[in-house]
């Protein structure tokens, strides 16, 4: 055909000119499933080397890869120490009383929110790539792990069987983190989509917040259940009853304490360390005041006996056999997904205010390492706490080395402290926890996610009511739906664009955005804005670009003139499927009825070798596939001259 003479060449090693179109037709064959998967996890694990590397260095790589703190620690000095050293007794001074708190809100005792505090931020000092981030137990993870897992087993009635399913949930929980780092399986974790997640932490944060009124109010008999009625129901038929307002007037005094604190604090940025320490300093005033008064004969309500010393072992209560482990591991997925967003989350915005770069599947890896250690040794599910990065930050820290001293000084407490908390008022745990909800409220983002997308605004709603009046899995599970259905649709019905030229270049842009571009006469340029040409969307494009190419043929014979030519502009499709096969060859016989030439332009490297493979490059012509658009405009273009005269 005449239309190969005007086509650009390039020049091969050998000094031969060679059309283009033959890069797109003679392309290697893409790498295989098992060799991605594999890619996937050295990738992951070892740095990119050189093939000469020897096997030494690729152990030393992998290892590195491993232990970021074998990379800085090298470069580590006194002064960092120093920084490190007071960021990890400020956190500590925050994270004792918050994760005896948190405890009580997982309905676990006491000690196990210290020993979540202790091993895993030992884990991720050395295999964690954030700076900033602060270890341990939270607030919405804690309310995730009570409210799923006491729909198995209530914890009052079995405490052991309770805290069984918990260990056994943190393991499956570190698993999946473990597995969705090492094969880079991150995506799964973008379901919960932003907006999504600050409807469903401002619904938790509401839900805990109702939650602590049992522990405020001194209420002995309270709901298990987590919804905003269920729970308003229980607060007013116990107040109803006999109830002790020491307990009230004890919690609201010292939360009025630390939210004071806090407000001096943002005030005065020299001050940061007085929130930080306004926590650990209401328990010990109160407890002071309780053992004083002994309050505790007239009906405050305290925490009685802590279990100190060293995080014994728990591995003998992971549980791999029984009716519940598919539920745990169920339990486990949800929590190891809402844990890794809330702690990517709050890595990526710290890493970004100091200017460095966060890997993520090196994050998940060290997050899954942290969990599936801690479930062995009496902890359950640890993640990135969003205000105790905050104080580690506010307080100096340089490097993971805080988490470390945080974590020296919790065991200390665990071994040394434990007798003097007997006292401390269940009222003051639920006081603390109440002041850390208002940061998971985030009211202005709701406003700019409304005023940007109002499908992600209806995500961010579902997730906020779902947990509010449903429970913690139905609003996550609203959400995901809400977010399926976003991407379903979006997949279904993919936009399918007409392209236009932009005068004087080679370039060509929707003339739907850009009405300014020009129609090049006789051939229509369409281009597909889907990612995977499949069974889903198949039948919806074929019938779009039939319609198209049809009805501007019949335009085009109204106006005197013929469509010769159609270009399919495939830049966008990365992959294809059998059904989207068969539907561009469905479309090339449709066309070739009707002497419309096809011609393919740009297509991925999966698509053109699942072409090959079905013959359809023979069906379409090898010469009528180029690498851009502009080289298939250009050679229709000649084709159409060569046909208007006689060739």
């Amino acid at each position: 055909m005449g239309s190969l003479a005007s086509e650009p060449a390039s020049v091969t090693k050998h000094g031969v000119e060679e059309p283009t179109e033959s890069w797109v037709l003679n392309t290697p064959e893409p790498p295989s499933l098992w060799d991605e998967l594999t890619s996937v996890v050295r990738k992951t694990i070892v740095p990119r080397q050189k093939k000469s590397s020897s096997l030494l260095k690729c152990s030393i790589s992998a290892l590195y890869g491993l232990f970021p703190i074998l990379r800085w620690g090298r470069n580590y000095d006194f002064k960092s120490f120093k920084s490190d050293l007071m960021a990890g007794l400020t956190l500590a001074s925050l994270g004792i009383p918050q994760s005896i708190g948190y405890a009580n809100l997982a309905k676990l005792s006491p000690q196990y929110g210290l020993y979540t505090s202790v091993v895993p931020p030992l884990i991720y000092a050395v295999m964690g790539s954030s700076r900033d981030i602060a270890i341990g137990p939270v607030a919405v993870v804690s309310l995730l792990l009570s409210s799923m897992i006491q729909k198995v087993v209530d914890p009052s009635v079995d405490p052991n069987a309770y805290r069984k399913l918990v260990f056994t949930a943190t393991f499956f929980a570190g698993i999946f983190q473990a597995s969705f780092g090492l094969f880079r399986l991150g995506f799964l974790v973008d379901f919960l989509s932003h907006a999504a997640i600050v409807g469903f932490m401002g619904g938790a944060a509401i839900v805990i917040g109702f939650q602590q009124l049992k522990g405020l109010l001194g209420i002995s008999h309270f709901t298990n259940k987590t919804d905003v009625v269920s729970v308003i129901k229980a607060v007013l038929v116990a107040v109803n009853q006999p109830w002790h307002p020491d307990n009230f007037l004890l919690g609201c005094s010292f939360l009025i304490f630390i939210l004071i604190t806090r407000f001096i604090s943002r005030r005065n940025k020299k001050l940061f360390w007085l929130a930080a320490v306004a926590p650990l300093l209401s328990v010990i005033l109160s407890t002071l005041m309780v053992f004083v008064t002994r309050a505790d004969k007239h009906g405050v309500k305290i925490i009685q006996h802590v279990d100190g010393g060293l995080n014994p072992s728990s591995a003998k209560q992971i549980q791999f056999t029984g009716p519940y482990v598919g539920k745990c591991a169920k339990i486990g997925l949800i929590c190891a997904v809402i844990a890794l967003t809330e702690a990517i989350a709050v890595g990526r915005s710290f890493a970004s205010m100091k200017g460095y770069q966060l890997d993520g599947n090196k994050e998940m890896l060290a997050m899954g390492f942290t969990n599936v250690a801690g479930s062995l040794t009496s902890c359950y599910v640890a993640t990135g706490s969003f205000s105790r990065t905050a104080v580690n930050v506010s307080a100096g820290c340089k490097t993971t080395i805080s988490n470390i001293v945080m974590a020296i000084t919790v065991f200390i407490a665990l071994e040394l402290l434990t007798r003097l908390l007997y006292y401390t008022p269940v009222a003051i745990l639920a006081s603390i926890i109440l002041s850390a909800l208002p940061g998971l409220i985030d009211i202005k983002e709701a406003c700019s996610i409304w005023e940007v997308d109002k499908m992600d605004f209806l995500a961010c709603l579902g997730a906020f009511l779902g947990v509010l009046f449903g429970s913690v899995e139905i609003g996550l599970l609203i959400a995901v739906a809400i977010s399926f259905f976003r991407i379903i649709i979006s997949s279904i019905r993919p936009r399918i664009e007409m392209l236009g030229r932009i005068q004087g270049t080679d370039i060509f842009c929707s003339m739907r955005q850009y009405p300014k571009t020009t129609e090049t006469p006789g051939i229509l340029i369409i281009h597909i804005e889907s990612s995977f040409l499949c069974f889903m969307n198949a039948n919806f494009i074929r019938e779009r670009v039939m319609r198209w190419i049809l009805d501007e043929r019949d335009d085009t014979e109204k106006a005197g003139k013929s469509l010769q030519s159609a270009v399919i502009d495939m830049s966008n499709v990365m992959n294809i499927d059998t059904s989207g096969i068969t539907v561009l060859e469905e479309i090339h016989k449709k066309l070739t009825s009707v002497n419309i030439q096809l011609a393919i332009a740009n297509p991925a490297w999966q698509v053109i070798h699942k072409m090959k493979l079905a013959r359809l490059v023979d069906k379409i012509g090898g010469t009528w596939i180029f690498l851009t658009v502009g080289e298939a405009v250009e050679a229709c273009s000649g084709a159409k001259k060569d046909d208007g005269c006689g060739c």
